[in-house]
C-alpha cells in the first residue's frame, strides 16, 4: 500500500480507468459477435449495420489507446472480409 498522498491518488484514478477501460473492451467484443452472428444467420444487412458499429467502436477504442493500430485493422481487415463473403 502507498503512503505516498500522490501516489494515492494515482492508484485511484488508474483503477477508474481499467474498469472504463474493462468496459469498452467488452463492448467491442459483443458488437463484433453480434457481426459473427448476423454471418451466420445469412443476414446480410443486419451484419454491414453491425459491421459499420464495430468498426466505429474499434476506431474510438484505437483513438483512446486501448487497442493498438494493428489490432484494429486485422479486427476490420477479417469482418470486412468475412462480411463481403455473404
Amino acid at each position: 500500500m502507498a503512503n505516498i498522498k500522490q501516489q494515492i491518488k494515482r492508484n485511484k484514478t488508474n483503477e477508474k480507468r481499467r474498469l472504463l477501460n474493462q468496459s469498452f473492451k467488452s463492448s467491442v467484443k459483443t458488437s463484433i459477435k453480434a457481426v459473427e452472428l448476423a454471418i451466420q444467420a445469412n443476414d446480410k444487412e443486419q451484419a454491414l449495420s453491425a459491421l459499420a458499429y464495430a468498426h466505429k467502436k474499434l476506431d474510438k477504442g484505437q483513438a483512446k489507446g486501448i487497442y493498438h493500430k494493428n489490432f484494429v485493422a486485422r479486427h476490420k481487415s477479417q469482418l470486412t472480409r468475412l462480411v463481403n463473403q455473404l
